[in-house]
């Protein structure tokens, strides 16, 4: 997703390039069939348990196990690669390699400990992710939420055993372990969900996390890694990768205030409200993790590097092809989104248990969610630039006013749009903070490209706009010809976008968009 990347004169400038666009290929390929096997995981949720109280009680309580290590877990991701980086640089491969133990096993003390306080304290997280959730309800999300304390350990383990991966370079197997992830959901809601049901689901989640783990394994041991026992708590980096992950997870843990919000808020709602949105934040983030996470997570080590040998010239350029790159994808990606939501949830969702309802509840959110796709994007990308520059307190401050703006929106929208004001409501708060963040960093680092952006960003939303016409006039002609049948309301879709997809280059390149034309050169020549 970084072919169009040229940045700079010299060799060493080139490969690395090269470099991060095969890194950041790999990430977005893997996670795109990762996604895809998700998707595909949903939908047989959808069919086998439908879009009511029960598959509310389970998204709940799944989020509260998983809440505590994803907070320390966005930290780790953060700190972890840079520290791995300097002590190899700074004293060795043999260092960097007792400091993995020595993480490794904090890490998994750690979450013992948080497994074991979550088990405890069980009925009061729930009672304060789901204020709605009463009597039966309630008591089967304590007990789906203490079969699936065990995660949180496992988890753990993947963060670090990612981040050693990552810092050697190595993305692959990180990538990759999403698969198995969703084979093994895949398998049990074929074969086993009718016989264990929601209990059987969340054990389900334990075995496939800890697959996930698996897989890292045999990468890490290539690497050079094996296990030893090393616990000190006094080692100058764990106290200097303290430092650096408290503001980080500040943010994080303000990040998952909007969860814990939209979470209660809906929790008082219709039955399904829960689930949709869930349903609808799964297929949108399809385009947020297989993109933008993707070239963020490939450029962060380039800006890094960029940043510490004082070429904030290099800083400007990676990131400006980064963000034109999301702007080309995700700005067509909404529009698509708003016109084909509907018959799109209808087609994939609606069958067994889903029902018409949930189609309804469910597309609605996915619009409402759809208009953030660019700002939560962009806000990734523009994250990633602060914490090259070595500064964590701006995304932050930054978390802190998303969490206030989205409480107020929140309570604001939800009398009039139900369950879809929550995903508005996040949507105008992430594209909010995602222009705070930009006009900070021009202070910050001087000028950034505003303009171009914005040129970017009008010529790329005029061409979806005539793409989003297009299409929908495709469909619709389609209709007249075509049964009611799942396959053939598939290939109506399928023509459709497709029809999309071909309008859309065409108009980016009569319109001049470079960053187009330089995508398509590079997908030739790939």
């Amino acid at each position: 997703m970084l072919w169009p990347f040229n940045i700079g004169s010299g060799v060493k400038k080139v490969r690395g390039t090269k470099k991060a666009a095969k890194s950041a290929a790999i990430i977005a390929i893997f996670t795109l069939v990762s996604k895809f096997l998700g998707f595909i995981r949903e939908m047989i949720v959808a069919s086998k348990f439908g879009s009511g109280w029960e598959t509310d009680t389970y998204v709940v309580s799944m989020t509260a196990t998983v809440i505590i290590m994803s907070i320390v877990g966005d930290a780790l991701d953060t700190t972890l690669i840079p520290i791995f980086s300097e002590i190899e640089g700074k004293m060795g491969r043999k260092e960097k390699l007792k400091y993995m133990n020595n993480v490794v096993n904090v890490i998994f003390f750690i979450t013992i400990i948080l497994a074991v306080v979550g088990y405890f304290l069980s009925p009061l997280t729930i009672s304060i992710l789901a204020k709605g959730f009463k009597g039966e309800q309630f008591d089967l999300a304590v007990k789906l939420n203490r079969i699936g304390v065990p995660i949180i350990i496992f988890l753990g383990l993947n963060y670090v055993y990612s981040g050693f991966l990552q810092s050697d370079e190595k993305f692959f197997a990180p990538a990759a372990n999403g698969i198995p992830f969703n084979i093994i959901y895949i398998i049990f809601l074929f074969l086993f969900s009718y016989k264990f049901g929601m209990e059987g689901l969340m054990a389900t989640g334990i075995i496939a996390i800890f697959v996930q783990w698996l897989v890292l394994v045999p990468s890490t041991k290539r690497s050079g890694y094996k296990w030893s026992f090393q616990f000190d708590l006094k080692d100058k980096y764990l106290y200097k990768s303290i430092i650096l992950t408290i503001p980080v997870l500040i943010g994080s843990s303000i990040d998952q205030i909007n969860t814990i919000v939209n979470k209660t808020l809906a929790s008082s709602l219709r039955a399904g409200s829960i689930s949709a949105l869930n349903y609808a934040s799964r297929v949108s983030d399809i385009f947020v993790s297989a993109f933008a996470v993707a070239i963020a997570t490939a450029v962060f080590p380039m800006l890094s590097n960029a940043f510490n040998n004082g070429k904030m010239k290099e800083v400007k350029e990676i990131m400006a092809e980064g963000i034109n790159i999301i702007i080309i994808i995700t700005v067509p990606s909404t529009i698509g989104i708003i016109i084909f939501a509907q018959p799109a949830v209808k087609l994939f969702f609606q069958r067994g248990a889903f029902g018409e309802r949930a189609t309804l509840m469910t597309s609605q959110a996915l619009v409402c969610y759809s208009f953030g796709l660019l700002g939560l994007s962009l806000r990734t990308m523009a994250t990633r630039v602060y914490y090259s520059l070595q500064d964590m307190i701006t995304p932050m401050i930054n978390g802190m006013v998303s969490v206030g703006l989205n409480i107020i929106l929140n309570l604001i929208l939800i009398k009039y749009m139900a369950h879809s004001g929550l995903a508005l409501s996040a949507s105008i708060s992430a594209t909010v903070t995602s222009i705070l963040l930009f006009f900070q960093l021009r202070r910050k680092i001087g000028r950034i490209g505003l303009t171009r952006y914005f040129t970017c960003f009008v010529k790329v939303f005029l061409a979806s706009v005539i793409m989003g016409v297009a299409s929908w006039g495709v469909y619709s002609g389609l209709g007249k010809f075509v049964s009611d049948t799942t396959m053939s309301q598939f290939l109506r879709l399928f023509l459709s976008v497709g029809m999309a997809i071909i309008v859309y280059m065409i108009l980016c390149t009569v319109l001049k968009v470079s960053e187009m034309k330089t995508l398509i050169n590079r997908l030739k020549n790939r």
